[in-house]
């Protein structure tokens, strides 16, 4: 028989990730698994049963090959003609966290629960952060991407 989780049953946990040398790509997907909280066994895809993610040192992330300069983002003004293109690099100098949070948020299925999920992240430039109270759980990403990557191959 199928049991269905109530929101009182749901206990969400506070992750910490180093973003130093992590790829965008690869921390994007394990952090969108962790918002909608793939990662339980408890999951059910219309409650949000994910975590929250604390990501410090983005300025300090990494793309693959070329696609710092070559990769573009459109947005719409919504004026006729009015599409505005930037690249990656010119991102990372404005606002480093936009880079990742676009990455993340085009992961995720789109919709209110997903915008209730996106803001479970967080986001900062340097190692600080004003979350301690909250005693998040250290997870070293390059570690655990280098172990996932090696068993693929």
């Amino acid at each position: 028989m199928t049991s269905f989780i109530k929101k009182s049953e749901i206990k969400n946990n506070w992750l910490l990730i180093n973003a130093e040398n992590a790829i965008v790509g690869r921390l994007a997907a394990y952090i969108s698994k962790v918002l909608r909280g793939k990662d339980k066994s408890i999951y059910t895809p219309n409650m949000d049963t994910g975590d929250f993610v604390i990501v410090t040192n983005i300025d300090k992330i990494k793309f693959t090959g070329k696609k710092l300069n070559n990769k573009k983002y459109y947005r719409h003004t919504g004026h006729p003609g009015g599409i505005k293109t930037t690249s990656p690099s010119i991102l990372m100098k404005k606002k480093p966290e936009d880079v990742l949070k676009l990455a993340v948020k085009r992961m995720l299925p789109h919709g209110p629960l997903a915008k209730k999920q996106l803001s479970k992240l967080k986001i900062y430039k340097g190692e600080k952060h004003p979350h301690d109270t909250q005693n998040p759980k250290v997870i070293d990403f390059i570690k655990l991407n280098k172990k996932n990557s090696t068993a693929i191959n």
